[in-house]
């Protein structure tokens, strides 16, 4: 099993693929596990990282209370285990706000940012609503059951995916994920957006009507980025709507890419330099790997 050692915990981490490296993180309760599809479909051209932030699925509970500033510490120290100098980080819903602290205190380590369905505030009622509605559900183990039930299934594109996703948010620690959720209420990095140096990709749902108002303050203040709005999706883009997803991120980061000399098999294909039956070997691969997480 893949683990490492990192700052003060145990966290639980997987990898696949060459190329430019990507590394993914999670929301409240849920896992890198949420990013099965990426893994399964992104592989093929970029390094995809997944892991489970401390006190979540099978990475071990944290004694220090959760932050966005301690994650994106074990996010670098992460990096710096598996000797990757720099990466494109992804974060969806909550942990875009995670990616963005990354960013911001780590400018080094990142050559891109892409946001899915995220925020830089928690500064609407429904959403501050919902925050702590999870935290207050997240305190006695009868209610946290319900609470892991309904974002599994709020996640899932099948049963068989909400099977998969429960049982790896069954596996994390009830106190650490009531944390993740608390300091979500609180934390702002407006303020700080004109200060993020480099590219960002703003990625949501068109029927998301909650979150867009977050797109265009996002957009309003960071200096670079670039926003595609998925029609007919909503919030749950890594699972629901992973085939748009991914193909968005694959465009957009493929000058990146290029730039920095990770140009992936796909591209060195179209160069000549890796034969059809190559890549095609290792689609059918990719497929395969995919198959645990739909019908396991």
């Amino acid at each position: 099993m893949p683990i490492a050692s990192i700052n003060g915990t145990v966290i639980y981490y997987e990898i696949k693929g060459e190329g430019l490296p990507i590394v993914f993180v999670h929301p409240p309760l849920l896992t890198g596990a949420n990013f099965r599809y990426q893994q399964a479909q992104l592989s093929d051209e970029f390094q995809v990282v997944t892991f489970d932030i401390r006190g979540h699925g099978r990475s071990g509970k944290s004694k220090a209370p959760l932050s966005y500033s301690l994650i994106a510490e074990d996010i670098k120290q992460l990096l710096d285990h598996l000797d990757i100098r720099q990466a494109v980080i992804c974060g969806y819903s909550t942990g875009g706000t995670v990616a963005l602290e990354a960013v911001l205190t780590y400018p080094g380590r990142f050559l891109g940012c892409i946001l899915v369905s995220s925020m830089p505030e928690t500064s609407d009622f429904a959403l501050k609503t919902r925050i702590r509605l999870a935290s207050e559900l997240s305190r006695w183990k009868p209610t946290f059951a319900l609470l892991r039930a309904a974002i599994a299934w709020g996640n899932a594109d099948s049963r068989l995916t909400f099977r998969n996703l429960l049982r790896d948010a069954k596996r994390g620690d009830r106190a650490n994920i009531r944390q993740y959720y608390r300091v979500s209420l609180d934390f702002a990095i407006t303020r700080r957006l004109r200060e993020v140096s480099v590219p960002v990709l703003l990625l949501y749902g068109k029927k998301d009507h909650s979150f867009l108002r977050y797109m265009r303050i996002l957009e309003q203040e960071l200096p670079s980025c670039q926003r595609y709005v998925l029609e007919g999706e909503k919030h749950q883009l890594p699972t629901k709507a992973a085939a748009k997803m991914n193909e968005v991120i694959r465009s957009w980061l493929a000058p990146l890419a290029a730039q920095v000399g990770h140009s992936g098999k796909r591209a060195e294909r179209l160069r000549g330099r890796v034969p059809e039956s190559a890549l095609a070997a290792e689609a059918a691969e990719q497929a395969e790997s995919a198959e645990p997480f739909l019908h396991s």
